[in-house]
C-alpha cells in the first residue's frame, strides 16, 4: 500500500511530561496508563498514511505501548504487516523506548491446528507475527483466550517457550476467568516464566472483573499479574457519539463490534445519565469512562482505539482531570451497570 514520502520522523522531546507510567503487577515493568489498541483502523481499509499519522501522534503523547493480535485486519493479519512496516521506516531507531504486544488463540491458520492454545499453534502463530512485524522479539505475548480443548499445561509451555527462545520479553493471558487465571499463573511460576499481565473487557457497562468470589481483580491482585482493560469506552458507547442517535458510519451502521441489542434504550438511558455527570466535571463522557476505569489502582492500562489523532488527545487529557469524588462514584454505581456488551463471556466464563 504505497504513501507519499514525508520528513524523518523526530518525536516530540516532551512525550514523557504528559503520561502517567504504571508498574504492571509486582514486576518492575511499566506500562502507560493510556496503551494504543490496533483492533480497528489498522487493517487495510485505512490508509497508511493515516495509521502512521496515529502512531507517531500516540507516541509523541508518551503512549509507547501499541498492541496488535494475529487476526487483526481486515484482512485477517494485514494490522501486523502495516504497523510492522510503519515500525521499520519511522521507529527503527526508538525500539527500545517501545512495548509491542502480540496473540495468538482465535483461528488464524487453515486447517485444525491453527487456532487454540496449542504449543504448535501458539509458537507458529508467534513466528508469523515476528515476521510481519519485521522484529526480532516482542514486549509482550499473549494467549487471547483459553482453549478448553487444550490442557493448560501445554498453552502455558508454549509461553513459557517463548520467553527463553527470546522471541518475547513477558507473557500475558487475555479473557481468562479468574479461576483459569490463577491455574495459569500458578503454572507460569513453576516452569519460571511469570504471568505478567491480563487483558479482560473493562467499562461502566461491563464490570465482570469486579464480580464473583473471588473476583478477576482480587486473583491477579493475589498472582501480582496487572491488568490492562480493553474496550474501557465499550466500543464507542462511552462516548458523545450515540446520545442523539446513531451516527452514519460508525460501527453500529457497519455491523463490526457493536451487536445487536447493545444500543438499547436502557443503555442509551444510562449513558446519558452519565454524560451529564460527566458535564458537572469539566469532562467529556470519554474522559470520565477512562478516569473512572483507572480509579482502581489495580488496573495498570486501558487500551484504546483511535481514528483520529484528535480523539487520542481527548483520551490522554483525561489524566489531567480531578479524581472522582465519594460522592460521584456513588451516583455513577447508579448508571454503570451491566449492558450485555461483554461478548468475550464464553471464554472468560470457561
Amino acid at each position: 500500500m504505497p504513501y507519499s514520502i514525508q520528513p524523518p520522523y523526530s518525536p516530540a522531546a516532551e512525550r514523557y511530561e504528559r503520561m502517567q507510567y504504571r508498574k504492571v503487577g509486582v514486576s518492575g515493568l511499566r506500562l502507560p496508563a493510556i496503551s494504543l489498541g490496533t483492533w480497528h483502523n489498522f487493517g487495510d481499509d485505512t490508509p497508511l498514511m493515516k495509521q502512521r499519522e496515529l502512531l507517531r501522534h500516540a507516541f509523541d503523547l508518551g503512549i509507547i505501548h501499541f498492541d496488535l493480535a494475529n487476526g487483526y485486519g481486515p484482512p485477517q493479519g494485514s494490522t501486523e504487516k502495516n504497523v510492522g512496516r510503519i515500525l521499520a521506516e519511522d521507529f527503527a531507531g526508538l525500539r527500545k523506548e517501545l512495548l509491542i504486544s502480540t496473540k495468538a488463540g482465535y483461528p488464524f491458520v487453515p486447517g485444525p491446528n491453527g487456532t487454540g492454545g496449542t504449543r504448535k499453534n501458539i509458537l507458529d502463530s508467534l513466528d508469523i507475527s515476528l515476521e510481519s512485524l519485521r522484529l526480532d522479539y516482542v514486549d509482550i505475548f499473549y494467549s487471547h483466550r483459553f482453549d478448553p480443548e487444550t490442557p493448560i499445561e501445554e498453552t502455558a509451555s508454549a509461553l513459557d517457550e517463548a520467553v527463553r527462545s527470546g522471541r518475547a520479553r513477558y507473557v500475558g493471558i487475555s479473557s481468562y476467568s479468574a479461576a483459569r487465571t490463577q491455574q495459569m499463573a500458578q503454572e507460569l511460576r513453576r516452569l519460571g516464566t511469570p504471568l505478567l499481565i491480563h487483558q479482560p473487557s473493562y467499562s461502566m457497562l461491563n464490570r465482570w472483573i469486579e464480580q464473583g468470589s473471588p473476583s478477576l481483580l482480587e486473583t491477579t491482585e493475589q498472582e501480582g499479574v496487572g491488568v490492562i482493560a480493553f474496550s474501557a469506552l465499550a466500543q464507542g458507547l462511552l462516548t458523545n457519539k450515540y446520545l442523539h442517535g446513531i451516527p452514519e458510519g460508525s460501527r453500529a451502521t457497519q455491523g463490526k463490534t457493536l451487536r445487536e441489542g447493545m444500543l438499547s434504550e436502557e443503555n442509551l438511558d444510562r449513558i446519558r445519565s452519565l454524560n451529564a455527570i460527566a458535564e458537572r466535571r469539566g469532562q467529556t463522557l470519554a474522559q470520565m469512562a477512562l478516569t473512572w476505569a483507572l480509579r482502581d489502582p489495580r488496573i495498570t492500562s486501558l487500551l484504546i482505539g483511535a481514528s483520529r489523532t484528535e480523539q487520542l488527545d481527548d483520551v490522554v487529557a483525561s489524566l489531567e482531570g480531578p479524581e472522582l469524588t465519594a460522592a460521584e462514584l456513588e451516583e455513577i454505581d447508579q448508571y454503570a451497570q451491566d449492558g450485555g456488551l461483554n461478548m468475550w463471556a464464553a471464554s472468560s466464563e470457561a
